[in-house]
């Protein structure tokens, strides 16, 4: 036996599943040694995590069981070191009992030989196995991009405001206490998919979603480094030459919860597109915590992935952002205005409502100042950077984008497409179209929204039609004037168009431009968007609307 050997199979990774035609693709069976070895690994990392979670609690009991005095801390030492041996004893067995598995040996030298040289070949031979992904090699690292390490990016920053030594000292415990809110339990509220024990929960789920991504839609699967260090799991589904769409590269950027395994690919892959989808920092394979920096350095290299690898062009780029994906999204196309285009489904304008909205009243200043800080996730200022097509989608039962409950009147993604419509649109959208839009917003929502009685889904219904026929009687009449300012001036935002507009043709105008930006979809925040009304976002100097299918 050889001791070398036997280490290295201690802590390499888990192989989970191999890939292959037929009978030949099967769930990796461990032996008896390597079973037995992992489950208590398994077992003690969950009891770790659990008592993390938990360490306020549990610190609490062990003081009032008196082990925080000698006799207890020695107590408590003992049981540590004991935990400590029945670890490293099952790092052996397992290091053993993977050593005497043929199969397993056989995926080492395989991965292996993969880290030393990822050629093609090597590349296919891995990409037969499903494993720890802490294992995979880096095949695209910033680095690699001659000149972009000191290319600047664009940010959103909070305006600078001056304030009195009085209120600086008065506003300070709320920093410090925003501050040790997000670095301990607040970014995982915000991105609960980052707590490793749900992924431990979700684990079944994601390998059976991976799998189905392989084994029916061909996907390859890449380890990318980040500017910050950060190893981003991302899997790409290439359908060029293969559909009518597949020129097209769909970037997918998952909610909070959300992980490219079970996420929104499926949309884009069943219409056709080329699809390259990626996990957020500590989520599944990818490495770090989803503060924003993180975040903005882990699309960023998606992005660079798929132009200096995948080989798309920025104009043949769509960026698909589902929720809180949003704000990768939108900070992927301000920093690339070139991409064809934004497609944002049951997204908002700014966190900071939502984040005040779940949180006791009285912590309002903390959330505030936490919110402000440190997880500054504000859609739209940073759409306001990007000058190309937009598309929004709403959902009509949306349960999580509301403010208040059952309400499509409070839902943020209203407020994203009117400040989206009165940034780009200035002279159009004005205080009176503001509010022939949210009576509009209000109107399709309840007319899409959960089953109500007849007589008053019927009067809505004739309310709807009535406005829709009284402001939006001629949608060809205000294309001709966009397309005629476009020609005269340019597609650049903000238009100045709508200075000589009489108030109900800006009323007219506005809905029209409203149809364009926005589509509802009846169902709640986390039902998959179906690939049939997954549209191009429309673009104001294009004659004719094309949708893809």
């Amino acid at each position: 036996m050889s001791i070398k050997a036997v280490l290295d199979s201690m802590f390499s990774p888990r192989l989970i599943k191999i890939y292959g035609n037929g009978p030949a693709e099967r769930l990796y069976e461990p032996n008896a040694f390597e079973k037995w070895g992992d489950q208590v690994i398994q077992s003690l990392y969950i009891i770790w995590k659990i008592s993390v979670y938990s360490s306020p609690f549990l610190t609490t009991y062990l003081y009032r069981k008196g082990y925080f005095v000698a006799d207890g801390l020695l107590t408590l030492s003992k049981f540590v070191t004991s935990l400590g041996v029945i670890l490293v004893v099952s790092f052996c067995i397992r290091g053993v009992g993977r050593y005497q598995n043929a199969t397993y040996q056989k995926f080492v030298k395989t991965l292996s030989d993969s880290q030393k040289s990822l050629t093609p070949a090597n590349k296919q031979q891995l990409s037969a196995y499903d494993f720890e992904f802490f294992g995979w090699p880096v095949e695209f690292k910033w680095s690699d991009i001659q000149g972009e390490s000191t290319k600047p990016r664009l940010y959103i920053t909070r305006p600078v405001t001056h304030r009195t030594a009085f209120q600086f000292v008065s506003s300070l415990p709320c920093h410090i206490l925003g501050y040790l809110a997000v670095h301990s339990f607040g970014i995982r509220l915000v991105y609960p998919g980052s707590l490793s024990l749900l992924q431990t929960i979700l684990a079944q789920g994601l390998l059976q979603g991976r799998s189905k991504l392989v084994e029916v839609n061909a996907a390859k699967r890449y380890k990318l480094l980040a500017r910050d260090g950060n190893e981003i799991d991302s899997m790409f589904v290439d359908k060029r030459g293969l559909s009518h769409n597949g020129s097209t590269l769909v970037i997918c950027c998952e909610g909070n919860a959300g992980f490219y395994e079970v996420g929104v690919m499926g949309t884009p892959i069943e219409a056709g597109y080329s699809v390259l989808g990626w996990n957020h920092p500590g989520f599944a394979g990818s490495t770090g915590t989803p503060y924003p920096s993180q975040e903005q350095n882990a699309i960023d290299i998606v992005v660079q992935f798929a132009i200096h690898k995948l080989g798309f062009n920025p104009e043949n780029i769509i960026l698909f952002g589902w929720s809180i994906g949003g704000y990768t999204s939108s900070w992927a196309a301000m920093n690339y205005p070139d991409i064809k285009g934004v497609v944002l489904d049951a997204s908002f304008d700014d966190i900071l409502p939502l984040a005040v909205n779940h949180m006791p009243r009285w912590a309002e200043s903390v959330v505030r100042t936490a919110i402000r800080e440190y997880i500054n996730l504000n859609n739209f200022e940073q759409l306001t950077k990007y000058s190309g097509p937009i598309l929004l989608y709403r959902r009509t039962r949306d349960e999580v984008m509301c403010i208040s409950e059952d309400d499509i009147s409070s839902n943020r993604g209203n407020n994203l497409l009117l400040k989206l419509l009165k940034y780009r649109y200035p002279l159009i959208i004005g205080d009176v179209q503001i509010k022939v839009l949210k009576e509009y917003l209000s109107l399709v929502g309840h007319s899409q929204g959960k089953e109500i009685f007849l007589i008053k889904t019927i009067i809505i219904l004739i309310f709807l039609e009535q406005f829709l026929h009284r402001y939006l009687s001629q949608p060809d009449v205000c294309k001709s004037l966009l397309e005629s300012y476009i020609s005269e001036h340019s597609n650049s935002y903000p238009m100045r168009i709508g200075d000589d507009m009489d108030t109900e043709k800006k009323n007219q105008m506005s809905l029209y431009l409203a149809t364009k930006y926005m589509k509802d979809y009846k169902s709640t925040h986390c039902t998959p968007l179906p690939a049939d009304i997954f549209e191009m976002p429309w673009e104001a100097n294009i004659e004719t609307d094309y949708v893809f299918t």
